[in-house]
This record gives C-alpha cells, sequence and structure tokens, in this order.
C-alpha cells in the first residue's frame, strides 16, 4: 500500500503525514520516522533509521515523489501481550512516543528551558517565549540585546524549543570566524545541541569525502561556518539555493545591511530558505531607518510598509532588546555579574622623542586655527595622530605607506613639500625604542601593580587598533615584565584581522584555558565583537582608545558580560604633552572614555549618544568636527541634536533604545487542554509570548528514570554488553558506546569526539552540578576546553538513541495490551492534525472506551489505572486479542469523530493570528528584500500554516480490565 492509498497522505494537499515515532514500510523494509517535511518538488522529504534486521540502525532519507512510503494503516493494528515486569515495555513504548511526537504549534510556552546547564533567568527565555509567540507567521526575530548579556544562550534556548516541536532538523548557525568555536562550545554544553564546524578547511576536508558535486552542506544536518567563509556566494551560491533549513542563525548580523556586498547577497540567498530565521547583534542598525527596515524585511517582508516612516511598536513581534540596566535584567542578575568598575585614565607623560614628534605634528600637519596643514589630505593628519598616539611603531608603518603612495604619484612637485616633512617624521621615529614610549613604561608599571608575571595567574587583555603596535609589544613586553625563554614566547599571544580563522579561534581558546601559560592577550578591535574573554580574565587595557564610543563599549563588553565573577577592571593609557597646540590623549580620548561610562551607568549603552550607531561614522564624524575646531563634548552634543531632530529617527530610535521587549510578559495561556468524558473542548488562550512551562505529556517523572528503566529493557546485562559502570553517589555513567550510537557520533564536534576519545568511551550524567563541575575543569585544561562529562538532556543523543531503540523493539503494526484498573476495554489512539507543511498543529493522546468515551488525558488516565513502575502484571487479560483487534476500527472513528467536532475550537489559536497577518498584508504588493515573494505568496504560506485533511491516527495500546482482581486490602 502507498503512501496515498494509506490514512496518512501528501504534505500540500494535507493528506501526506509521517509523524516522528511512526514506522513505514519502504523499498520492503521497516523504517522508523524521526522527522518529515515538505519539499518544493519531491513531495516529502522523511527522515528515517531502519528498523528491520537489514536496515537496523541504518539512517536513510526517502521522498514521497521518488518511492513509495507506507504509513502503517491503524485499522489493521496487531495487539500483542505485553510479558515484560511491571509492564515496563508498554511504560517504555508509550514514553518514546510521547517523547519522539513534536509538539504541536498551539503550544505556545517552552517545554525544555529548565533542563540544560544554565543559570535559570527569566530574561533569557524572553526571545524563545517571542519566537514561539505565533505574532509572525514563523519563528523570526532579531535579538539585539546589548553586549553581555548572553545571546548565545538565549539562541540555544530559542533552537532547542524548535528542535523539540520537529523544527530544528537542519540547522545553519552563521557567525564572524573569530567565535565559531566559541559558539560550537556553548550549543553543545550548554545544550547538547551539535554543531559540526565547517569553517574553510572543514568544508575541504567534506568535499574530498563526499562524492563529486554533492551538496557539502546536506552531508550534516546541523552545521555551523563563518560568515567569511560563506560570503563567498560565487563558490557556495548553488550550493545554497538547492537546500532548505529549518533555522538558520546569522551572528552580528548588522554587518548584513549593506546592500550589494557580499554578505548582503548570503543574507538574500539565505532568508526565504528557511522556516525561523534568528539574527543577532549588539548594534544592529546604522542610524538610518532605510537600512534597519532591510534588515527586518529578511525577517518578515511584509512587516514594513514604508521603509522611511515606522515605529518600533510596528516591528516588536520580530525583535527584542535590553541593557544591563533592564529592569528585568538588573534583578534577574544580582549576585550573578559583578557590576563593571570605573574606566580609569592612566596619563602618561611624553618622553623628549615623544614631544618632538608631538611638537612637529603640530607645527607642520595639525596647526591651529590659522595654520595650513602641509597635507593636501584633509584627514590624513589625523590618522598620522592616531597612529603616533598608538605608537612610534604604528606611527613608523604609516608614515612608510604615505612616503611610498606620494612616491608613484605622477606630479612629485605638488606632493614635494608633504614628502619632505614625512621624512621629516620618518627621522624622528626611526630611532626610537620602548625606551621612548611613555605608554610603554607606564603599560608596564599597571600590569605588574595588576600582578601580570611569571609567578602569577592574572591574565589581562590589552587592546590596540594598530597591528604594528601589536606586533612591537609582543617582541618587548614579555620580557620587561620578567618572562624569559620559552615562558615569554609562551605568555603571550597576538590577534588581529590578518590572522586565520584557525588562528583566531586558537588565540580565543588559549586565553580561555586557565591551564595554559597565557597571560597577555593583545588583540585589536576583531575581538570587540562576540567574543567571550570573561572566563579567566577581568583586566583590559587600552593601549590606544578608539575614537568611538561604541568600539570602546564593545571591547569593554568583552569581559563585562554574563558570568564575569568579578569586577571588571579598565584602564587606558593616556599620552599626554606639554607642548602649545598639541593634540595628545586628553583633547579626544579621555573624554571618549568619560561619556562612555556616563552612557553606561544611565543608558546601559553608549550607542544612542551620537545617534550615529556605527563606529566608522562616529570616527567619521569626530574628525571632520575637530577639522572645524569642535571639541569632543561639542561634537557629540551637536550629533546627538541633530539625530533629535530628524523625527522619524527621533521617534523610531527613541523606542528601539527605550529597550523594546524589556517590558514583562503578560501571562498567557495555551492550548493544551484535557477534556473529560463530556467531550467538551479545551478553551483556547490569547496569542502571545506564553509564560510558564508547556504542558509535556510525561508517564516517567524523569528523563533519568525513563533512561534507567530503557538501558534495562534493551541492554538486560548492560554492565557487559556496554561495559555500563555508575557512581550512585555522583550520578555518572561510563560506558563503551555500541556501534550504532557511535555512528551517530558523527554529528557532533570532531574536536571534542576526538579529544575525549568519545568512540571509546562516553561519560555522562543526570547532575547538572556534576557536569557543571567538568564544563568548569575543562576551561582549566591545556589540553581541551571540551568537557569529558555531558549533561544528559532530552535532546542529548545518548537519549535519542535509547529512545530510538525502545521505539523498534515493537514489530511492524503492533501494539501492546495492558492490563490495567479499567472497567472495560480503552484504547490508547494518538490523533495528530498537521498543516500544509506536514507540521502538527493538533496533538490529541486519547482513551477510547468500548462503549465510546472519549477522553483526552492518555497520561492521567494511565495513572489512574494504575499504570506505574509498582504495578503488577498478571499476565493475563480478559479477552483474546482477536476480539480486541475487532473493536480497533470503532475505537479509531469514534476518536475521529471526536478530533473533527473540536478541531475549530482547537484550530481557533492558530487561525486568529494567521488571518492578522493576512489583514496586514492589506495592498501591500512588492519585491521583498528576501527574494521573489509577493503578497500572494506571502498569503500561500499563511494558508500552509492552517490545519488541513483528516489527522493521522494511530492504536498505541489497549488497557484491559484483569479477568481476575486481587482482593481489595481488607479495612482497618
Amino acid at each position: 500500500m502507498t503512501a496515498q492509498q494509506s490514512n496518512s497522505a501528501p504534505v500540500g494537499s494535507g493528506e501526506e503525514q509521517f509523524p516522528a515515532g511512526a514506522q513505514v514500510l519502504v523499498r520492503d523494509e521497516v523504517w522508523l520516522v524521526r522527522n518529515s517535511v515538505r519539499t518544493e518538488h519531491d513531495g516529502a522529504k522523511v527522515d528515517v533509521v531502519g528498523v528491520s534486521d537489514f536496515v537496523r540502525d541504518q539512517e536513510a532519507v526517502f521522498f514521497t515523489g521518488l518511492d513509495d512510503i507506507e504509513l502503517i494503516d491503524p485499522r489493521r493494528t496487531k495487539l500483542v501481550q505485553d510479558e515484560s515486569s511491571n509492564f515496563r515495555r508498554s511504560r517504555l513504548f508509550l514514553e518514546a512516543v510521547l517523547r519522539k511526537t513534536a509538539l504541536p504549534q498551539s503550544e505556545r510556552r517552552l517545554a525544555l528551558a529548565d533542563s540544560f546547564l544554565l543559570d535559570s533567568l527569566p530574561y533569557q527565555r524572553r526571545p524563545a517565549e517571542l519566537a514561539l509567540s505565533g505574532r509572525n507567521l514563523r519563528p523570526r526575530l532579531l535579538i539585539a540585546d546589548v553586549v553581555g548579556l548572553g545571546k548565545t544562550l538565549e539562541i540555544g534556548l530559542t533552537l532547542a524549543e524548535l528542535i523539540r516541536r520537529g523544527r530544528g532538523e537542519r540547522i545553519l548557525v552563521v557567525t564572524p570566524q573569530h567565535v565559531l568555536e566559541q559558539f560550537q562550545h556553548e550549543l553543545w554544553t550548554r545544550f547538547a545541541i551539535p554543531l559540526v564546524r565547517l569553517d574553510s578547511v572543514g568544508i575541504e576536508r567534506i568535499q574530498r569525502e563526499i562524492p563529486a558535486g554533492r551538496n557539502p552542506f546536506t552531508y550534516f544536518k546541523r552545521v555551523i561556518v563563518s560568515i567569511d567563509t560563506l560570503k563567498n556566494t560565487d563558490q557556495y551560491k548553488h550550493h545554497l539555493e538547492r537546500i532548505n533549513w529549518d533555522a538558520v542563525v546569522i551572528d552580528e548580523s548588522h554587518n548584513l545591511i549593506n546592500r550589494g556586498s557580499l554578505r548582503n547577497q548570503l543574507a538574500q540567498i539565505l532568508a526565504p530558505r528557511t522556516d525561523a530565521l534568528i539574527l543577532a547583534s549588539a548594534t544592529p542598525h546604522n542610524g538610518d531607518a532605510k537600512s534597519f527596515a532591510e534588515l527586518i524585511g529578511l525577517l518578515d517582508p511584509a512587516a514594513i510598509r514604508d521603509p522611511e516612516h515606522y515605529r518600533a511598536e510596528d516591528i516588536e513581534h520580530l525583535f527584542i532588546r535590553r541593557t544591563k540596566i533592564s529592569p528585568e535584567v538588573r534583578e534577574q542578575m544580582k549576585g550573578q555579574w559583578a557590576d563593571r568598575g570605573p574606566s580609569r585614565s592612566v596619563r602618561c607623560m611624553a618622553t623628549p622623542a615623544e614631544e618632538k614628534v608631538f611638537e612637529e605634528l603640530a607645527a607642520v600637519w595639525l596647526p591651529g586655527e590659522n595654520g595650513t596643514s602641509v597635507s593636501g589630505v584633509p584627514l590624513f593628519p589625523y590618522t598620522l595622530l592616531k597612529s603616533f598616539l598608538s605608537s612610534h611603531a604604528a606611527l613608523k608603518a604609516t608614515v612608510a605607506a604615505r612616503i611610498k603612495t606620494l612616491e608613484k604619484k605622477d606630479e612629485p612637485a605638488a606632493t614635494r613639500a608633504e614628502l619632505a616633512a614625512l621624512h621629516t617624521l620618518q627621522e624622528l621615529v626611526t630611532p626610537m625604542t620602548e625606551a621612548d614610549s611613555a605608554k610603554f613604561t607606564k603599560l608596564v608599571e599597571e600590569l605588574r601593580e595588576i600582578g601580570v608575571g611569571p609567578k602569577s595567574a592574572t591574565r589581562v587583555v590589552v587592546f590596540s587598533e594598530r597591528v604594528q603596535t601589536l606586533e612591537w609589544l609582543r617582541s618587548v613586553l614579555p620580557a620587561a615584565l620578567g618572562f624569559r625563554g620559552r615562558a615569554a614566547q609562551e605568555s603571550t599571544r597576538v590577534m588581529h584581522g590578518g590572522l586565520s580563522d584557525e588562528q583566531q579561534m586558537q588565540c580565543v581558546e588559549e586565553f580561555g584555558l586557565a591551564d595554559t601559560p597565557v597571560r597577555i592577550l593583545l588583540t585589536g578591535d576583531v575581538a570587540s565583537e562576540g567574543v567571550n574573554l570573561h572566563r579567566q580574565c577581568h583586566q583590559l587595557v587600552h593601549y590606544d582608545v578608539p575614537w568611538s564610543l561604541i568600539r570602546i563599549e564593545q571591547r569593554n563588553g568583552r569581559i563585562d558580560r554574563y558570568g564575569q565573577a568579578h569586577e571588571p577592571q579598565f584602564r587606558a593609557l593616556i599620552l599626554t604633552s606639554g607642548i602649545e597646540g598639541a593634540k595628545d590623549d586628553t583633547v579626544v580620548a579621555e573624554r571618549l572614555l568619560a561619556r562612555e561610562a556616563e552612557a553606561h551607568n544611565k543608558l546601559g549603552s553608549a550607542e544612542a549618544v551620537t545617534g550615529l550607531y556605527r563606529a566608522e561614522a562616529e570616527e567619521k564624524s569626530l574628525i571632520q568636527d575637530l577639522l572645524r575646531g569642535r571639541t569632543v563634548d561639542e561634537s557629540l552634543d551637536a550629533r546627538r541634536a541633530e539625530a533629535e531632530a530628524d523625527a522619524v529617527m527621533d521617534d523610531f530610535l527613541a523606542d528601539f533604545f527605550g529597550s523594546v521587549g524589556d517590558e514583562e510578559p503578560s501571562p498567557t495561556g495555551s492550548q493544551n487542554g484535557a477534556s473529560d468524558s463530556t467531550d467538551s473542548p479545551p478553551q483556547p488562550g490569547p496569542v502571545g509570548a506564553a509564560t510558564g512551562n508547556a504542558a509535556v505529556p510525561r508517564l516517567f517523572t524523569s528523563t533519568a528514570e525513563f533512561l534507567d528503566e530503557a538501558l534495562r529493557e534493551v541492554f538486560p546485562d548492560p554492565t557487559a554488553s556496554l561495559d555500563l559502570q555508575r557512581d550512585t553517589e555522583t550520578g555518572l555513567l561510563s560506558f563503551q558506546p555500541p556501534a550504532d550510537l557511535v555512528h551517530r557520533l558523527k554529528a557532533l564536534p570532531l574536536d571534542y569526539v576526538r579529544e575525549q576519545r568519545l568512540r571509546e568511551r562516553l561519560l555522562v550524567t543526570f547532575n547538572r552540578r556534576l557536569a557543571d563541575h567538568s564544563l568548569r575543569r575543562a576551561r582549566e585544561s591545556s589540553t581541551s576546553s571540551w568537557p569529558e562529562i555531558s549533561l544528559l538532556t532530552d535532546l542529548h543523543p545518548v537519549v535519542e538513541w535509547l529512545t530510538d531503540k525502545v521505539l523498534v523493539r515493537l514489530g511492524r503494526q503492533e501494539a501492546l495490551i495492558v492490563t490495567a484498573d479499567v472497567p472495560e476495554p480503552t484504547y490508547l489512539i494518538q490523533g495528530v492534525y498537521s498543516n500544509a507543511l506536514g507540521r502538527p498543529t493538533v496533538v490529541k493522546w486519547m482513551g477510547v472506551t468500548r462503549s465510546g468515551t472519549v477522553e483526552d488525558d492518555m497520561v492521567g488516565l494511565l495513572r489512574r489505572s494504575g499504570v506505574g513502575p509498582t504495578m503488577a502484571n498478571p499476565m493475563r487479560h480478559s479477552e483474546p486479542a482477536s476480539v480486541l483487534e475487532a473493536g480497533i476500527p470503532d475505537a479509531l472513528a469514534t476518536a475521529e469523530r471526536f478530533l473533527d467536532r473540536h478541531r475549530d475550537a482547537w484550530d481557533e489559536p492558530l487561525r486568529k493570528p494567521i488571518n492578522e497577518y493576512k489583514v496586514r498584508l492589506g495592498d501591500w504588493e512588492q519585491p521583498t528584500l528576501a527574494g521573489e515573494r509577493t503578497k500572494e505568496s506571502l498569503t500561500s504560506l499563511a494558508d500552509s500554516l492552517l490545519t488541513t485533511g483528516r489527522p493521522l491516527m494511530r492504536v498505541l495500546a489497549v488497557l484491559v480490565p484483569d479477568p481476575e482482581p486481587s482482593a481489595p486490602p481488607p479495612t482497618a
């Protein structure tokens, strides 16, 4: 029987449904369905794992357009006696089906948030709640929390909930190259979500292993790749255009705004080819309403009608933004995030050699109001100044580069004066050494005061904008601090944009591991976005200060972030001069430091101070104002005044920076109802970000209890077959993974599998404290940042593996007979309505009696019937299996009538937001930023989310009375 002939039926017409946990017959073999989604051309794509002997444990993918996929007709279900002790086999099977069935779209609340390795912080749950709220057609949002609040954790929670709903099988995460491993590490260690890292080396390796021409992004289901690798659209475009994702995450998404850029082209390819889209950025716009509208258009093409005139409330369902001083964050973070210390200016009086340079710059390059610069390029003198304020090494490189440029020009006469002035500077700077650097001398003093040295574990991160400064510091700083020989080389790492992604990730990892000898990280602003440097460090030094409030804040955010146990300490080296008219660091850098600290304390963020919202724009504007004779404070205030004069931007950005999404969500219910024998339907709750935990049916009290019983069922002697060892005190489980589990481990991070030798032995636990201790201990190791013990969550491959093992122990079209405390035979039936995309919209777990009553709280029924770990199995039942099987068609018909009677009421919470979205479309009609979608295609998408067709029905078991019930205990 083909799919079209079975009780299930085609995705697209509402007839092809293959729910996770169901068994199907394909090519004369039995397979267990893991996931099913609609494709554009080949019908339903069904991911399966083999059940029958010939294909047992093999993974495969079938398409209804290419293969006959037979879903077992529930009317032909064969009933078999459960002979296991305490009906363990039945209880495990029912629990496994409950776990494998995706939560319906109507369940808005979070199901897994309390089960992961992270602190319970409600503010970090809010993005996931918003994504699932139904306020947008699909789970799409921009997480715009300021630096340090834990956007990676918020993304992890959101992805976990999507996975639980069957909407996260295929995941693509796109990040800057230097945070690839950090992001991958967090998602696995915190959430047990494995991502395979496809950096430039990884993609090349995969392409060598797979058949020629095969899409490398289909080789693994969940991958993380650098945007710098993926933005090469000429190389990867045809691969990306041929694959659809369940969820795409793009970190630091402000880099997508510039139309025509490679990053923007990448976003245009990915956005229409994914269901869920999560963008993350602490600085998600450039101050231009139209540019920000383009970013929002990736999430919802029809969200903004006029890209130049809209308010935050028009798109509040698509983004969320909080700062450290937002009420909910401030209250929830008490004691978990140390308040930051002041930004301390450390003044360094220029040495005689430096004063000569200051004097030359003031006289020739940056004269006062009545003077004229020797350079014909107005901004170049400030380039010289900033280089010098960084270091003599940086100035020397800038001067040399400019001389080389001018000497290539066809008109040397026009540049003769500038060339002469450059050579003068070159003569002044060439003989300078660290002894001529006041900032270097002061840096050594400050680091010694902090405690950095050969006999100390104290670490510090030193920022500079100039690569030449970083490299010079690496050559002279270790020895000045007392490091000798090999220790001098090992004590310091340099990180900048000129390094490969592998080199950058290695710098971050070594600095974050407590047991490595690295004490100083010299870094450029490549580390100012997204990088966690707070694990072993709370000391930061600005060797030179960027001329941007945003950049200062981003730097500080590397150590001032969620999880910082010590007060973050900031120092900035301020080079001062006694030369009249000299523009030293007191002119710009010191004032910017003070204004950033003021904005951080009052607003929680410095981004809105100038109204420019981009570090590059802030710096350029400031230099132009300095050329006009304005001070730093006058420049900042003028920029803000201009922004406030722009009514459009004032309206929007005032709302935006007012911590949109910070208010507490209103409690709402979700449709989960348990109607009783009177067949009364549940009352739907309002659509919104639902608080509280989801109503997830469970037969076992915990995942730990389920896993323990599943191990005993699947492996009668796990000590012998798995070499299983238990530590009853700590809850540690240690065992040798069998071949089918080893095969699944290919989805885990390759470094993790190799370094922890997981193919030989797995160490897992349900003890959150033990798992957290293992994670902390890994950070103190010099060999690997991966913990040896992983926390078992519902998403963990070990739990999924055992769940599948339980399911395949029941034969094709079989259900179990359970003797229980019921007055008449009661059939346990699962009913699933789906939409045209194959995703469940309503899931009901019913008990249907022979006399025709229906209860849709199967778990409650089982508990009232005495089904549990202490029940006895009398090895008998009241009627022959053949008689019970004869009642299956009538029970299915009764269950389907019940579902049909209440379908409209259950559907209402889904129909309402979909219909509201269609109304919002109104007369909107234009090509979108994300592809070819028009109003008609968006309307079609909305319609595809509605329930369609008949429900899929499955008989799971039948409860029967005991023909010889035990006598009740005597009364007292």
